[in-house]
């Protein structure tokens, strides 16, 4: 493997020294490139762009060559893609996201999962790991990722999106014994996962919690905690002679930041809901810090969006273990010359705070 030419963004969650802090953003390679559209529209569907690896390759790639500014690139890819190796018949519909022919309802639909095989059932994901990993030849580091535990059951169980996740939660509180037999192979499912793309090329690993922030407290910590953790206990931490950080993303998160810094990641996700000083002063120097302005100041003009930059840069002070990002997934109708604006003013704006 090449030698990484830019280290910046592994430094930074590892708390190391850097120059300036690291950049990226959540959903970069996205609908809102019109050379993104064009490779999708070329591919057919969405699930058949994640399944070709040259033109998986060729959208992870336009990000970095638009904005010289970002320092990782993140495999393109969807979180489903483990519940749909498991056979759940994923299918994505116009104007209402994903959907699943056989969603989780009975103990016989619970008592046929299993956890897929990585060399072939998602073999597609590992071979674009792979093929990314070599194109970007040491640029900047991969990003593999997955949906934790918790959030790939909503799916799995509602089968698709929800607004108030009422067919899980009412398993939640009358079956418990059955969540959690979803969850355990979900859990080891999504760190042999993980493990596969950190063996194939991915040099950082984010568990996406899209969906944690709906529990109670005592939920969040029994079904969705508890698993990530047990995901973050089976990952490989080491690989090519490089530790291999781990970032943990709960949005919605902010109430349990303490908990959440003890379970073995090196960096936590945040979303715009908290300021990131207060974060920062609650976590002290147990993680590094990964976020996180709200992603509608990028419909702002440039200007606003730079000032913006500079606000979260000055909360969290001088030092390294921040990670620049949004607080969430960038919206599809963003002007491209915005998400410039952004990569640009952290690049210039960062450096001070860096001796």
């Amino acid at each position: 493997m090449s030698e990484l030419q830019n280290d910046r963004f592994l430094r930074a969650l590892l708390k190391q020294p850097v120059d300036r802090t690291p950049v990226w953003m959540m959903r970069q390679a996205g609908r809102y490139l019109p050379e993104y559209r064009a490779s999708r529209s070329e591919a057919g569907s969405f699930m058949d762009l994640c399944r070709n690896t040259e033109l998986a390759t060729e959208v992870t790639l336009q990000p970095l060559d638009r904005f010289p500014e970002i320092d990782a690139a993140i495999l393109f890819s969807d979180i489903l893609t483990i519940p749909d190796a498991m056979g759940l018949g994923l299918r994505f519909e116009a104007g209402e996201g994903p959907k699943f022919d056989r969603p989780l309802r009975t103990q016989a639909d619970v008592d046929k999962l299993f956890v897929p095989d990585m060399g072939s059932d998602l073999k597609y994901v590992m071979d674009a790991v792979s093929s990314i990993r070599k194109a970007l030849n040491g640029r900047v580091p991969l990003i593999g990722f997955s949906g934790s535990p918790w959030t790939l059951a909503t799916y799995m169980i509602e089968g698709g999106s929800s607004k108030n996740f009422s067919i899980i939660k009412r398993m939640m509180f009358d079956e418990p014994k059955m969540l959690h037999q979803i969850l355990e192979v979900l859990a080891d499912s999504v760190a042999a996962y993980l493990n596969a793309q950190i063996e194939a090329g991915a040099q950082a690993v984010q568990l996406f919690d899209t969906w944690g922030g709906v529990l109670t407290t005592r939920d969040y910590k029994e079904f969705s905690l508890n698993y990530m953790q047990r995901v973050i206990s089976q990952l490989k931490r080491e690989n090519d002679g490089r530790k291999v950080p781990v970032i943990m993303f709960t949005k919605g998160g902010q109430g349990w930041l303490e908990d959440m810094a003890d379970v073995g990641a090196d960096c936590l996700g945040l979303d715009w809901t908290i300021d990131i000083d207060k974060a920062r002063e609650r976590v002290g120097d147990k993680v590094a810090l990964q976020g996180n302005m709200d992603p509608n100041v990028l419909y702002a003009s440039p200007d606003r969006i730079r000032e913006e930059v500079g606000s979260i840069l000055e909360k969290f002070g001088t030092g390294s273990g921040h990670v620049f990002n949004l607080g969430h997934g960038i919206h599809p109708e963003i002007n491209p010359e915005h998400a410039g604006a952004f990569f640009k003013a952290v690049a210039d704006l960062s450096p001070k705070y860096h001796g």
